[in-house]
């Protein structure tokens, strides 16, 4: 029966089959993000990810001996560490807007990165970008904007740690360009869980308070969880194309919406789902644009 199933799903076509994984990751990420809301109520972020780091850890444990000590082995030692704290803060902000904010309305703000990556890239690695792509950003900061509905009385604090985290995973992104062109996919993932655990460590030692038997499983099924998105999508993209694979991460808004009504009695307004519509039709444009260009030839000046 299991080898039936193999032959049939290996029979579908590439993209197909990418797509469904990607579909799948967004679902398993949003449980993953459901657990952590739920431990927010209990305990620190910053000891939720602590605890979720030596999760990571364990898993790539076998891994990590048997390379020691050469996969520590890098040259660029300075942008590892301002990677770590980069993602500390991202991590800690978006964690902290995850467990305070209706799901739907933090995950919606989180696609932001697509189009904060395209600022970085002009302003860090100096791309180019034309005026249909800069329209389509402005376009996605404005659904932003509709979903957190500036007014008078202020911003809601934490849909802006929802926006900082945004524009700190496409930071990450950036750098992530850079160390993947030098280091190995295993001294970058071990940089991360071996030394943002020890980053956590302090604040979760400060803010810790004994975990029940549940806080515990729930932390081991959301270390768990995110071990399997890493899977899937690494799976995913050696099968598909990443264009026509990447927009299928939008189903992470719709599994978010679900789990939110379904779980948390969390309805998104009116102006989430507006907001989220530009959020994802800018973002969705600004992908389909950035794999036009990198599939053009180099001497093609960049118009769009």
């Amino acid at each position: 029966m299991f080898d039936v199933l193999r032959q049939r799903w290996l029979a579908l076509p590439g993209n197909l089959r990418g797509s469904l994984l990607i579909i799948l990751s967004t679902l398993v990420a949003t449980v993953m993000v459901s657990f952590i809301k739920v431990l927010g109520e209990r305990m620190s972020v910053v000891q939720i990810l602590f605890l979720r780091q030596l999760m990571v850890l364990a898993v790539l444990a076998p891994g990590v001996a048997r390379d020691f000590p050469g996969v520590f082995r890098t040259q660029h030692g300075k942008l590892h560490g301002l990677r770590i704290c980069v993602s500390a803060i991202a991590m800690v902000t978006g964690f902290t807007a995850f467990v305070h904010l209706p799901l739907a309305e933090a995950t919606a703000i989180g696609f932001a990165r697509t189009l904060f990556t395209t600022v970085l890239a002009v302003l860090i690695l100096h791309e180019s970008v034309g005026p249909r792509r800069w329209s389509a950003t402005v376009l996605g900061f404005i659904g932003v904007l509709v979903i957190v509905q500036p007014g008078p009385e202020g911003v809601n604090y934490y849909a802006l740690l929802a926006i900082l985290s945004a524009l700190l995973v496409a930071l990450l992104m950036i750098f992530l360009r850079t160390l993947s062109q030098v280091d190995r996919p295993i001294t970058i993932m071990t940089y991360q869980a071996v030394f943002l655990t020890v980053v956590m460590a302090g604040p979760a030692a400060y803010y810790w308070v004994t975990p029940s038997l549940d806080d515990l499983i729930l932390v081991a099924g959301a270390g768990g969880l995110m071990s399997l998105v890493q899977w899937l999508n690494i799976k995913a993209y050696a099968v598909g194309e990443a264009a026509a694979i990447a927009p299928m991460d939008y189903f992470r808004l719709f599994f978010a919406t679900l789990i939110g009504v379904w779980f948390f009695a969390e309805v998104p307004t009116v102006w989430t789902f507006l907001g989220a519509v530009i959020i994802l039709a800018s973002s969705a444009y600004t992908m389909r644009r950035n794999a036009v260009r990198k599939s053009a030839a180099p001497s093609q000046p960049d118009n769009t």
